[in-house]
C-alpha cells in the first residue's frame, strides 16, 4: 500500500490513443456481445466495425489538423510517435478497413455465414499497423508487426470449405514466422552495436561522437536482415515467394486488406527506420534498396503478364507496385529529396486503386470465390458495362495512364529518382511500367472484345458497389486535381528526434 501510494506513474495521453482505443472497443464489443446475442440483424456486424472505425478515422483527421503548425510529438518514453507520417498513414488504414468491411459483409452475405471473429480479427490486425506506423521504438514495432500478422494469418485461412483458403494461411504463417525472425535478429544486432532499440535514439547516437568501429560489421549485418524481414512484409523480390498463392487463396476481402494496409504499415515502419533511425549510414543501406527496387519492378511486373488467374495477377501487380515505392524509398535517401512525400503519395492512392480492383473481383468471383481466372472475365462489357468501364480505370490508373491517381504516384516516385541522380533506376521503373501495362491491357481486352463464356446475371452487393464506385471517382479526382493529395503528402514529416 505504501508502495503504490507514492508510485508515480507515466502521465498518459489518453487523446492520442483514440483511434487505437476505438478499434479496441469495437473489438471487445463483437466478441462479447456478438457471443452473448445470438442473433444479430445482417450486416450488423459490419455496422459495428465500420463505426469504430469511422471514429478513429475523424480522430486522425482533426490530429491531422492541429500537427499543422507541430512537426510532431513522442509519447509513452519516446516509444510512440504522433507525427504527419503516422497520422497521413493511419487514415490510409482506417479507410483500407472501411472498405474491407463493406466487401466482408457482401462475402458473407454470399457464404450465407456470419462472422463477427472476422470482423474482430480486422480490427486487431488493423490496431497491429497502426502501432507499426507510429512505433518510435523497435520493440514496440515488433509487436504491432506480430499483431498484425498473427491476425492476416487467421483471416487468410478463414474460409476452411475452401482448401486454397487453408493453404495460403499456412504458407503465410511459416513464411512469416521466418521474416519475424529475421527482424527480430535484426533488433538484437542493431541493439548491440548501438546500445538503443528507440529508433530517434539509435539516429541520435549514429550521428553523435559514438564511435561504433568495433561494431561496424554487427550494425551492417543487423540492417540487412531488418531489410530481409520488412522485404517480406512489403512483397519485395526475391522475398515476394508467398504473395501469388496467399493472395488467391485467401478470400478477396482479406486479400485487399492485406494488399492495402499491410503495405502501409511495413511501407511506413521501413522509412521510419531508414530516415529517423539509419539516417547517418543511407550510404550502407540504399545500395541494397536500390537493387531491391530494381529486382522488384521487373519481377512483379514480367511475372504478372504471364499469369491467367486475375487475382495472381494482381498480387505480382502488388509486387510490381513495391517496387515503385521503393524507388521512392531509395530517392528518400538523398540529401535534400521528397522521396517520403512521393512514397506516402503512392501509398495513399495505390491504397485506393488496389481495394476497388479487388471489389469488382469479388463481385465475379461467385458463390465459392474461385471464379477469379481470366475467362471468367471474357465479355463482362456486354454483360454489365458500368463494371467493365470502372475496372477499366482502375486497371489504367495501376497502368500509370495520365488523368488517372496513378499516373500522378508513377511519375511522381520517378521524379524524386530523377531529382536523386538514380537515373538507371527511374528508367528501368519506366521501361518496368510499360511492361507490367500489358497485363492491364489484357483484361481489358478481355473484359471489351471477348465473347463472355456465360450469360448468368452477374449480382453486384451494394456494400461492393459503394467500395468500387469510391475508389473510381477519388481515381479520377486525384488524376485531375493532383495537388489536392500531393500537397497533403508535402507537409508528411517524420517528428524530430
Amino acid at each position: 500500500m505504501v508502495f503504490a501510494a507514492t508510485l508515480d506513474g507515466p502521465s498518459i495521453p489518453w487523446g492520442e490513443l483514440i483511434p487505437i482505443l476505438s478499434l479496441l472497443a469495437g473489438t471487445c464489443f463483437l466478441l462479447l456481445v456478438g457471443s452473448l446475442v445470438p442473433t444479430w440483424p445482417r450486416r450488423g456486424y459490419a455496422w459495428v466495425t465500420g463505426i469504430s472505425t469511422v471514429v478513429a478515422l475523424v480522430a486522425n483527421a482533426v490530429k491531422w489538423n492541429d500537427l499543422y503548425y507541430v512537426k510532431g510529438q513522442t509519447f509513452f518514453a519516446d516509444a510512440i510517435a504522433i507525427d504527419r507520417v503516422s497520422v497521413l498513414a493511419s487514415i490510409a488504414i482506417c479507410i483500407s478497413v472501411i472498405f474491407a468491411a463493406l466487401m466482408l459483409s457482401a462475402y458473407l452475405v454470399r457464404m450465407n455465414a456470419e462472422g463477427p471473429e472476422l470482423y474482430a480479427l480486422l480490427l486487431t490486425s488493423a490496431i497491429g499497423a497502426l502501432v507499426m506506423v507510429a512505433a518510435n521504438e523497435l520493440i514496440v514495432l515488433f509487436l504491432g508487426l506480430e499483431i498484425l500478422s498473427l491476425s492476416l494469418y487467421l483471416l487468410a485461412a478463414s474460409n476452411r470449405d475452401r482448401e486454397q483458403s487453408q493453404e495460403s494461411g499456412l504458407k503465410y504463417f511459416i513464411l512469416g514466422g521466418f521474416s519475424s525472425a529475421f527482424f527480430l535478429y535484426g533488433v538484437a544486432l542493431i541493439f548491440g552495436s548501438t546500445g538503443s532499440t528507440k529508433i530517434s535514439g539509435i539516429g541520435a547516437g549514429l550521428s553523435g561522437n559514438i564511435s561504433i568501429i568495433n561494431t561496424d560489421a554487427m550494425l551492417l549485418v543487423g540492417i540487412g536482415l531488418l531489410l530481409v524481414g520488412l522485404g517480406f512484409k512489403v512483397s519485395a523480390a526475391p522475398f515476394h515467394v508467398w504473395t501469388p498463392d496467399v493472395y488467391e487463396g485467401a478470400p478477396t476481402p482479406v486479400t485487399a486488406f492485406m494488399a492495402s494496409a499491410g503495405k502501409v504499415a511495413a511501407f511506413v515502419a521501413l522509412l521510419r527506420i531508414l530516415m529517423v533511425g539509419l539516417e547517418q549510414r543511407a550510404d550502407d543501406w540504399r545500395p541494397v534498396v536500390w537493387a531491391l527496387a530494381l529486382l522488384t519492378v521487373f519481377t512483379g511486373s514480367i511475372l504478372a503478364v504471364v499469369q491467367t488467374n486475375v487475382k495472381r495477377m494482381l498480387a505480382y501487380s502488388s509486387i510490381s507496385h513495391a517496387g515503385f515505392i521503393l524507388v521512392g524509398v531509395e530517392a528518400a535517401g538523398h540529401m535534400g529529396s521528397d522521396g517520403v512525400a512521393t512514397s506516402m503519395n503512392y501509398l495513399a492512392i495505390y491504397t485506393v486503386l488496389v481495394m476497388g480492383s479487388f471489389a469488382i473481383v469479388l463481385a465475379l468471383s461467385g458463390n465459392t470465390d474461385g471464379e477469379t481466372n481470366l475467362s471468367d472475365f471474357k465479355g463482362l462489357a456486354k454483360r454489365r458495362p458500368a463494371l467493365a468501364l470502372a475496372f477499366t480505370v482502375l486497371l489504367f490508373a495501376q497502368a500509370g495512364v495520365p488523368l488517372t491517381a496513378g499516373f500522378v504516384s508513377k511519375f511522381a516516385v520517378i521524379k524524386s529518382s530523377v531529382e536523386a541522380n538514380s537515373y538507371v533506376l527511374a528508367i528501368s521503373a519506366m521501361v518496368a511500367a510499360v511492361i507490367g501495362a500489358y497485363l492491364y491491357l489484357r483484361i481489358a481486352v478481355s473484359m471489351w472484345l471477348e465473347e463472355p463464356e456465360s450469360e448468368s446475371e452477374i449480382s453486384v452487393d451494394p456494400a461492393v458497389v459503394i467500395v468500387i464506385v469510391v475508389s473510381v471517382v477519388a481515381t479520377l479526382i486525384v488524376g485531375f486535381f493532383p495537388e489536392l493529395l500531393l500537397h497533403a503528402t508535402r507537409l508528411a514529416r517524420f517528428a524530430p528526434r
